[in-house]
């Protein structure tokens, strides 16, 4: 129990203070961290003890508590001949509402990527089934687009398409176990088209993909734009060198992912928006990568981040005014200032919307998608 509460007041933090020194973005309701993650003086990231810190009321509501048990993988039956054991029948019909989450992360079709899919850590995410799905600190989740990406997922890999990618090496994971809860999911597009890169929040605790990053690979790649999800380690500065190794990955099997690799671009909300911010602005040689290109463009949801400089990508921003987590005046104040730069900017905010409302289907920003897009398309 102690772990769990360093842990998520650990992730809390990041959300609402990564910045040191600022008053602004706070994230959630007021909780005590004993070990938080800060910037340096340089506005980069750096690990310190015992720091406190005070942050804003407003964090969604999550039932965090209610993890999913594992199912039963095997059923024994009897009979007065003979007493066998059977393998769970697999069905062709597709993914529904009352499809159980333990199903699809254990559809043989996934092979092992298929945990995955959904949190490492159980703990973040409640609900038995795709249309009870809930995930901490995000709100406006539409279970029909839960159902959408799984079989979307599932009917590819039946296929024999690679919608999975390892981005370290075994000798790299060996190293680093918690490297083996890492990876690329690949939602493609048009064949030679540019590539995106999508990172989900967590508050630098777990990977909301579901939520944060699938639908919007997905909707890119309705649009012809090869589409990639980063699942990655908790922790700022490790989430970051995941992001890097990703575009790296992509740069180097570009021919074989036929991607376009110029003017790509970095998506992400939350924690994830701090990511692709980033490492927009420091690009991959700043977390541990060679130089690379530079993102052409970072499209950003909902996230407190102030710090900005004059390296910073052409960044669009969209955030609800109810957001308890992500202050929307500090995201405006913070793009003004890019904006002072000569760097391209656009900035919309949703009113009436929380933290974590995704592609924002069946609310007032539905359709923001559709806006970043053409932000991103002026820069090619």
């Amino acid at each position: 129990m102690r772990k769990c509460v360093i842990t998520l007041a650990l992730a809390i933090f990041c959300l609402s203070g990564c910045n040191a020194g600022t008053s602004h973005g706070a994230d959630v309701n007021s909780v005590k961290s004993s070990s938080s993650i800060t910037e340096s003086s340089s506005g980069k990231l750096s690990s310190t003890a015992e720091n406190t810190s005070d942050v804003s009321s407003g964090i969604a509501e999550s039932s965090s508590d209610n993890s999913l048990s594992a199912s039963e993988s095997k059923a024994s039956f009897s009979s007065d001949i003979e007493e066998e054991v059977s393998e769970p029948v697999l069905t062709s019909e597709p993914y529904s509402r009352d499809t159980r989450i333990s199903d699809v992360i254990n559809d043989p079709v996934f092979g092992d990527y298929g945990r995955l899919i959904f949190p490492v850590n159980e703990g973040y995410y409640s609900g038995n089934t795709l249309g009870d799905l809930r995930l901490t600190w995000y709100n406006n989740i539409d279970p029909d687009t839960t159902v959408e990406i799984a079989n979307y997922m599932r009917s590819h890999a039946e296929s024999g398409e690679v919608i999975f990618y390892d981005i370290y090496s075994d000798s790299e994971k060996t190293a680093d176990p918690r490297k083996e809860d890492t990876g690329l999911f690949f939602f493609k597009g048009t064949p030679g088209e540019k590539f995106a890169v999508c990172s989900a929040g967590g508050g630098f605790a777990y990977v909301g993909a579901m939520q944060d990053s699938f639908p919007h690979a997905l909707e890119l790649s309705k649009r012809g734009y090869n589409a990639f999800a980063v699942i990655y380690r908790p922790g700022a500065q490790t989430a970051c060198e995941d992001l890097s190794r990703a575009i790296a990955f992509i740069f180097d099997h570009a021919d074989e992912l036929e991607v376009d690799t110029d003017c790509y671009s970095l998506w992400g909300g939350s924690a994830g928006a701090r990511m692709s911010a980033w490492v927009g602005s420091d690009g991959t040689e700043g977390f541990g990568e060679r130089a690379l290109p530079h993102a052409g463009a970072v499209i950003m949801q909902y996230t407190g981040l102030s710090d900005y400089s004059d390296n910073d990508p052409p960044t669009y921003v969209c955030v609800g005014d109810r957001d308890g987590i992500a202050n929307w005046q500090t995201m405006k104040t913070r793009l003004d200032n890019i904006s002072s730069f000569g760097i391209d900017t656009e900035f919309h905010v949703y009113e009436g919307l929380r933290h974590g409302f995704g592609i924002g289907t069946g609310t007032v920003a539905e359709g923001w998608v559709d806006d970043a897009v053409r932000f991103w398309e002026k820069q090619f």
